[in-house]
């Protein structure tokens, strides 16, 4: 790979001012705020049930946080979901967006490791693997076989509690912390199992315990949709669907305030206003509670308190040719990567690697010059795999992740007047399936 590819960087300051667009005295079904996956997907499902709508957005880019940059050399820089499960609802929206034939599907087959004691160790997503793995000594192996007889997760204790008490300690400390809270840059003994990981309280309510279903995930009772990307990015998913809604999507024009006109609702733009029966707001926690002062102010200031995780995306170039989905960093060992996802197997383009930093216990990072940034990712790259990574770009998002901790209480106490509905990564499950299941039940109740 030759050195002259240039180093692209990218820094958002947190949650846009995501607004609403217009035509003068518009007046329809619902207003959906913000062209992302999820009002776009709220779009095709209304289209779909003969709800008229328009989609606002205040950007000149459909996607929210989908967003691709192609880079030199082939690369894509994915700064927000670098894959997506292929599930009946995203399925729907692909075709509908034409790029069936344009899918990357991954083997999920493929091994995922975590970086602990310096090596990398493989997670156990089946049964010979869950045998022969060094990720857990034999001794935490049958620790967690004896779940059943733990005692039930309760919905407001912590995520890391509930898998301590259920799993042992030395499963949280090596698989959950470094995979789900390495994911969502949190703490995991600072998420209430309520709002950070529900589908735990599904499966205990529906097996009543825990190990049952992942036994027979293990067993390959349960089939679980591919890892998919799509050629050229996964941005083209949205710019497609808004591509064949332009009719409804609106971009580039802020919105001013939401106001009720008896039963309905009227949205002020600088082109005009918009009068609907129902608004929908797909938009971040911050952006949302601007919009809704006027109309639900004590709603509007629970949403402010939501915490975000800060994110820093680092797009590189290696030799490196090792096998997997990539790696998850164990908060024991003394770097500052979160972890690495392996694009090169995973979709087939040569060379990339995409290393995450940052989250609720390194947020001065984002604060560091960009070029620092790459280095350390580049740095620990090296350390980890024994190759060398170049670093291509560099994106910092300072309100990037849901942190899901303990100032999610404050959706205890949003009460939105009818018309009003949120449908967020804080209102239900975040990730591309569930912002589109989300969609597909909220237009539902429109319709």
């Amino acid at each position: 790979m030759p050195e002259r590819a240039a180093i692209r960087v990218t820094v958002a300051s947190g949650a846009s001012d995501v607004t609403v667009d217009a035509a003068a005295e518009t007046d329809v079904d619902v207003a959906v705020v913000g062209a992302g996956i999820t009002g776009l997907a709220l779009t095709h499902s209304l289209a779909e049930r003969g709800v008229s709508c328009v989609t606002l957005e205040a950007t000149d880019e459909a996607g929210g946080v989908i967003n691709s940059t192609p880079l030199e050399d082939g690369l894509i820089a994915e700064h927000g979901p670098n894959r997506i499960r292929l599930t009946d609802g995203i399925a729907a929206l692909v075709d509908a967006a034409g790029l069936r034939d344009d899918l990357i599907v991954a083997d999920d087959d493929l091994p995922l490791y975590v970086y602990a004691d310096g090596s990398l160790r493989e997670v156990p997503f089946d049964l010979s693997t869950f045998v022969r793995t060094d990720l857990l000594p034999w001794h935490a192996k049958l620790r967690v076989l004896a779940e059943p007889l733990t005692g039930d997760v309760r919905p407001d204790e912590s995520v890391g509690r509930a898998v301590r008490r259920s799993f042992g300690a030395t499963a949280y400390r090596n698989l959950v912390e470094p995979i789900y809270g390495g994911t969502y840059g949190s703490d995991p003994d600072r998420m209430p199992v309520r709002r950070a990981l529900p589908a735990l309280l599904r499966m205990q309510e529906e097996h009543g315990c825990l190990l049952r279903p992942l036994l027979e995930r293990a067993m390959g009772e349960r089939e679980t949709p591919p890892p998919v990307s799509i050629e050229g990015g996964l941005q083209r998913l949205p710019s497609a669907l808004a591509a064949r809604y332009a009719d409804h999507v609106r971009r580039d024009t802020p919105a001013t305030a939401i106001e009720r006109d008896g039963e309905r609702y009227v949205v002020s733009t600088s082109d005009g206003t918009i009068t609907v029966d129902d608004v929908v707001l797909t938009v971040p926690a911050p952006v949302a509670a601007d919009l809704l002062d006027g109309v639900a102010p004590a709603s509007a200031a629970a949403l402010d308190e939501l915490r975000y995780n800060p994110l820093a995306v680092v797009t590189m170039y290696s030799d490196a040719r090792r096998e997997g989905f990539g790696y998850q960093v164990r908060r024991t060992e003394s770097l500052r990567t979160l972890g690495v996802s392996w694009h090169h197997s995973l979709f087939g383009r040569t060379g990339q690697y995409t290393a995450f930093l940052g989250g609720m216990e390194d947020e001065r990072i984002v604060a560091q010059n960009p070029a620092d940034i790459g280095t350390v990712a580049a740095d620990e790259f090296e350390a980890v795999m024994d190759a060398a990574a170049h670093v291509r770009d560099v994106w910092v998002g300072r309100r990037a992740l849901p942190a899901y901790d303990e100032s999610w209480a404050a959706l205890d106490r949003l009460d939105l007047p009818d018309g009003l509905t949120l449908a967020t990564n804080y209102t239900a499950r975040v990730g591309v399936p569930g912002r589109v299941r989300e969609a597909e039940r909220v237009a539902d109740q429109l319709a």
